[in-house]
């Protein structure tokens, strides 16, 4: 059996606790050197001498150390970042088509992209510097071995967008279109520019363009390199439903050609655009493994099953499961709160809201495309803002989770909640504190945008008040905690007998959430118009109408699925008017 020793050195703190670890590890204890203080501070753990008895592990004050066993018939690591760091095991092949890489965030789907693009070469486990004649001669034998053989002497091309695509602009001062002219092989971009709506743009500077143009633009620039694989990491954030659908096409089309590989976290998209995918499970933050080739459609039922047939392996204690239908309209509450029209204007911009209700226990999925007046609405109604015209008459207490989080504050992340004056204690520490509980002991400066997204919708959520109102929670989160955010939104929403509003763009996380919808349509930038409360079969018919998308749902996992444009079952749910999914 193969032991790890994994510690996060980011919960870590030695000149705290005195290293506890060392003091109670019965090793030690018999001289031996089985945690000693590495040469920054740290203490390091020797997995040849680490017996497994998990003292260290509770003892630590911080929950910095995790001790694992792994399978024995794993080999060494692909690659491994340092001593008692996080490692992946195993490598997925390229092949023509979509595949992608399904997993939680910390699992290791960045690491194996800039693998496989060639950005990152493996140390196979030895702790140094990766070798490309130590990689090969690894590998020699396995199908992998001429992809890696390629990609080492730049005999493959690859073309890359990275996930962190808000970093262009440091490296590309200049304008949109002086930067995709750079890297137009396949003179595609100002057509591809126009597929994704962004034709506009084009002589803005990068530092000037939102999160969503930054997004397309870093797309156009992947899609008209010539090259003979594709990797795209997180194609979907930062876009709304019909922005990462007309992604998803022209990616699609690519595949059809190419080969491309995917990390997506939006289960529709990635169901829609992939071929094949790659399961990748274990323990975030201490090590990856990656499973072997599956077809897309049950692979992704494997992994929301939370078994994986062919390697025997439960990587999960439940399955994530999905309503059959939609929520009827009725919905039995003892309160509920009115609220009246209005209009907010700007100098380029105008939404008008319609007056509507919402019931006590009921979560509200809000649609809509970006830049069409959501977050103004829910600003409108957290009091920030103000209306021009109308009169809300909702005078209700509100706890408010903003799209663009700012948690500015000189300490951890648990001082940072216990700073909070109205929240409800005892709801935090039964029902909330566990999906933050990993990072109490993390400066708040060092959370990354998922860990500060966890730790707003914590605060939002345990706060005393007849309506939540989050925007955009699902961002920055990977499937599984999106899942699991579901359910809490739920389980709150009804326990404590509150409305949440949620905005959000992944359609499959509304239809986990949402007992009713709302719509928002108009023209971006320009004007929105606020629908009242629908049911969730008539609310989600008339936004996705409006998309001319159609979903169905899968006939094992009961998940929603997006219909390939001009199919029988596309054609046949249009004639019925059923765009959300088929009744019959």
């Amino acid at each position: 059996m193969t032991r790890i020793a994994v510690i996060d050195k980011e919960k870590c703190f030695p000149q705290k606790c005195g290293y506890t670890c060392i003091k109670a590890c019965p090793g030690v204890r018999m001289g031996d050197k089985t945690i000693e203080k590495g040469d920054k501070g740290f203490p390091v753990i020797s997995e040849e001498l680490c017996t497994g008895c998990g003292i260290c592990v509770k003892k630590c004050p911080y929950g910095a150390i995790s001790i694992i066993n792994l399978p024995s018939e794993l080999e060494k690591p692909l690659h491994q970042y340092g001593v008692n760091e996080f490692r992946v095991y195993n490598i997925p092949t390229p092949k023509k088509g979509v595949v992608g890489l399904v997993g939680p965030n910390g699992i290791g789907k960045s690491t194996i992209l800039k693998i496989l693009a060639g950005q990152l070469v493996p140390n196979l486990g030895e702790l140094k510097k990766g070798n490309w004649a130590k990689v090969l001669e690894r590998y020699k034998g396995h199908e992998i071995q001429k992809y890696l053989e390629g990609v080492s002497n730049g005999q493959i091309k690859v073309a890359y967008k990275p996930q962190e695509v808000n970093r262009i602009p440091e490296v590309y001062k200049g304008t949109v279109g002086k930067m995709l002219e750079k890297v137009d092989e396949r003179k595609i971009a100002k057509k591809l520019m126009k597929e994704l709506d962004i034709a506009g743009i084009w002589d803005k500077k990068l530092s000037e363009i939102s999160g969503g143009e930054l997004q397309r633009v870093a797309i156009i620039g992947t899609l008209a390199k010539k090259a003979d694989f594709y990797f795209f990491d997180e194609p979907s954030s930062f876009l709304d439903i019909r922005q990462r659908m007309n992604v998803a096409r022209v990616i699609r089309a690519l595949g059809d050609q190419s080969s491309v590989f995917i990390v997506e976290h939006d289960l529709a998209l990635l169901d829609y655009l992939t071929d094949y995918i790659y399961v990748l499970y274990g323990k975030p933050g201490a090590y990856g493994i990656i499973s072997s080739l599956k077809v897309s459609r049950s692979g992704i039922n494997e992994y929301l099953d939370g078994f994986l047939r062919a390697e025997n392996m439960r990587i999960r204690d439940h399955s994530i499961k999905f309503e059959v239908k939609p929520p009827g309209s009725e919905w039995k509450s003892k309160k509920s709160y009115s609220y009246g029209a209005f209009v907010k204007e700007y100098p380029s911009f105008e939404l008008k809201a319609e007056a509507g209700e919402l019931r006590a226990g009921e979560v509200i999925g809000i649609f809509g495309a970006n830049a069409i007046g959501k977050s103004t609405y829910i600003k409108v109604l957290a009091g920030i803002e103000k209306p021009d015209e109308g009169d809300l008459h909702f005078n209700v207490r509100v706890s408010y989770k903003p799209q663009y989080i700012n948690l500015e504050f000189d300490g951890s992340v648990i001082e940072r909640i216990d700073k909070e004056k109205n929240l409800d204690r005892e709801l935090f520490d039964l029902e909330i504190k566990k999906i933050v509980e990993d990072l109490f002991m993390k400066q708040v400066s060092a959370l990354s945008g998922g860990e500060l997204q966890r730790v707003a919708i914590a605060i939002a959520l345990s706060r005393n008040c007849e309506v939540c109102l989050l925007d955009e929670p699902s961002a920055f989160l990977d499937i599984e905690q999106r899942f699991r955010l579901a359910h809490l939104i739920k389980r709150l929403t009804e326990k404590k007998e509150v409305t949440t509003l949620v905005v959000d763009h992944d359609i499959v996380f509304q239809d986990l959430v949402s007992n009713r919808i709302m719509t928002f349509e108009g023209q971006p930038g320009v004007t929105g118009h606020a629908s009242k409360p629908m049911d969730m079969k008539d609310g989600m018919n008339r936004f996705l109408k409006g998309m001319d998308m159609t979903f169905r749902r899968d006939e094992t996992s009961k998940r929603p699925r997006v219909n390939k444009p001009g199919s029988q079952k596309d054609t046949e749910q249009k004639e019925k008017g059923e765009y959300y999914y088929d009744l019959s």
